[in-house]
């Protein structure tokens, strides 16, 4: 499962972002073609995010970008500008069908073979952002072998189901659920929406705690104030770390003493309890 605690959007047809982009401690940078492009800018954005794209991989972040939906007959177009070194994968919006990957997949081939990318290096991340996307989620995954993640687009889904979103969570609360559920039977990484106050840290810490509560590992931004509250939440604190090192301390003495489970600060302690902790120990390591 990859590493994607934190994910900023960058408007791709806005040069002095991109710029800004260069400093930040995002997991990974995702240059935006979609909504935050008009559609009378998105030739010259593709000519911006082509030049940056190397620019800011440069940087050592993972940089995506999120391309126009299949439906609306310019992802060919995207890839053709944003496919090449540098890019390490898409964000492929309003998936609601296995055929949206089999034709994202089919371009992204097109596109690497044109641009000298090996096939099948980039990688993609479909937004579920719909009543068809959310019935159909496994289907969608199942449907490409170039799937590094899987996420939630808020808006839109609360949109198409005609509810607003709650500050505490209920009408994410199913589309949530399938997105941790699908990604962790097929080993993705599962990526909560944006938390649209960026003004509101308070908001965004308590989004984030619940993102991570329910089985989330990752947070899109839309601003990069947003990226250091994202990266704390998802990265194990010390106390978290030095209750993992206990548990799996007392469960490995248990074992040796031919115990299958043991008592760790009144609470008991086994196998899938213990296993939990070392994927705890892991994910620290891996996101120092």
């Amino acid at each position: 499962m990859d590493i994607l605690r934190s994910l900023l959007f960058v408007p791709a047809g806005r040069e002095r972002m991109l710029e800004g982009a260069q400093a930040s401690k995002a997991d990974a940078l995702v240059l935006d073609l979609e909504d935050a492009v008009p559609l009378r800018q998105k030739a010259a954005a593709r000519i911006l995010a082509r030049r940056w794209i190397p620019k800011l991989a440069s940087t050592r972040r993972r940089v995506f970008v999120r391309v126009n939906s299949i439906a609306s007959g310019m992802t060919r177009d995207d890839l053709m500008s944003a496919v090449g070194k540098g890019l390490a994968g898409v964000v492929l919006p309003k998936a609601e069908s296995p055929q949206d990957l089999r034709d994202l997949d089919v371009l992204l081939r097109e596109a690497e073979m044109e641009h000298g990318v090996r096939p099948g290096d980039i990688r993609t991340i479909p937004l579920i952002e719909s009543a068809r996307g959310v019935l159909r989620c496994e289907e969608i995954v199942r449907a490409s072998d170039r799937l590094c993640g899987l996420s939630v687009g808020g808006e839109d889904y609360t949109y198409d189901i005609g509810v607003q979103r709650d500050a505490g969570g209920v009408a994410l609360q199913h589309i949530r659920g399938v997105v941790v559920q699908v990604a962790a039977a097929y080993g993705l990484t599962p990526i909560d929406t944006p938390y649209a106050g960026y003004k509101d840290e308070a908001g965004l810490v308590a989004e984030t705690h619940l993102a991570k509560a329910i089985g989330l590992k990752g947070k899109y931004a839309i601003h990069p104030a947003q990226v250091d509250v994202i990266n704390r939440i998802f990265t194990p604190s010390k106390d978290e770390i030095a209750q993992a090192r206990r548990v799996i301390e007392a469960y490995e003495d248990a074992l040796a003493r031919g115990l299958g489970a043991v008592s760790v600060d009144g609470r008991m302690v086994d196998a899938p309890v213990a296993e939990r902790a070392r994927g705890i120990i892991a994910a620290a390591k891996r996101r120092r």
